[in-house]
């Protein structure tokens, strides 16, 4: 592969990262990374087991690392409190919301949303917003959400946001990938309009093979479903070193924009990183303004900090 990878991070001593779904594909190559450039790292993970393995095969891979792993439920605000209540007080200069589920069979959070919508942009809403002093408190700091191509399948329904009306697990995914889109683009607009020394952006990793595209069928016994994800991973899908570059790129390169959007530049399927597409939906401002009231709503958790 030529273009930007790894080796093109610059250095991040004395940086502090926190990286959501550390524990294994992109998520735990990113941290890893991070890691290996010089960064503090914490790797916010959901199952301590999981979490603490993946800690010791990156201490085992990177053993100068400076890590540490901190349990993170997306799908639970309790959680999503206690780990930013654990941070109060320590700049961050890197957060990355790159956990996320995929094609679930209908369910809800442990505050009662749909759990693609409440995990992969209620949770990190939550989070981002309970973290922004430690991250305004950083010079330079960066917000890189993690959305998907898949966002283009389907703009979000405002009024049904927790899929009550009807679910259809691929069309609420992609609801929830420009969800991603339309909060980075909100956030951004709010960093500016309030002058904070904050980048907001997002990246995708085209297709990768990871367990994500497995773990709905699995979960339901589909085992068609789950054999073609499978046989896609291993004929189409890239690894999860080079699906992962997207956010490295979005996380550490010069350059990068607020409200950006960084994928793999061929076909936006593979490739080095670059600037990528995105759907026109995902730069709307009313859009982007509805989500975000609906969003502090439900979470109870509002931007303080980014108040005009």
């Amino acid at each position: 592969m030529s273009g930007w990878n790894a080796s093109d991070i610059p250095d991040q001593s004395g940086r502090t990262a926190v990286v959501t779904g550390a524990n294994t594909g992109i998520g735990y190559v990113t941290a890893r990374e991070l890691a290996r450039a010089g960064a503090r790292v914490v790797l916010a993970c959901r199952s301590q087991q999981r979490g603490t393995a993946a800690l010791d095969r990156l201490r085992r891979e990177v053993p100068h690392a400076d890590a540490e792993f901190g349990p993170l439920d997306l799908g639970d605000l309790a959680s999503v409190r206690e780990f930013a209540a654990g941070r109060q007080g320590r700049p961050i200069d890197l957060l990355i919301d790159n956990a996320g589920v995929m094609a679930l069979p209908y369910g809800r959070t442990a505050d009662g949303f749909e759990t693609q919508f409440g995990v992969n942009h209620l949770g990190h809403f939550a989070l981002t917003g309970l973290l922004l002093p430690s991250l305004l408190d950083a010079p330079g700091a960066r917000v890189v959400s993690v959305s998907s191509v898949m966002h283009a399948l389907a703009n979000i329904d405002i009024g049904d946001l927790n899929s009550e009306k009807s679910y259809r697990r691929w069309v609420t995914y992609s609801r929830s990938k420009t969800a991603n889109l339309l909060f980075v683009h909100e956030l951004a607009r709010r960093v500016a309009d309030a002058g904070a020394d904050l980048v907001a952006c997002a990246a995708h990793p085209g297709y990768t093979s990871t367990e994500l595209h497995t773990r709905g069928a699995k979960m339901e016994g589909r085992i068609g479903v789950q054999r073609f994800f499978e046989l896609g991973n291993r004929v189409v899908g890239q690894s999860a070193e080079h699906g992962a570059l997207p956010s490295l790129y979005a996380a550490t390169a010069p350059g990068v924009r607020p409200d950006g959007f960084y994928g793999p530049r061929v076909l936006m399927w593979r490739g080095a990183p670059a600037a990528s597409w995105r759907a026109s939906w995902t730069r709307n401002d009313a859009a982007g303004e509805r989500l975000w009231a609906a969003s502090e709503q439900l979470t109870g958790v509002a931007y303080a900090e980014l108040k005009s």
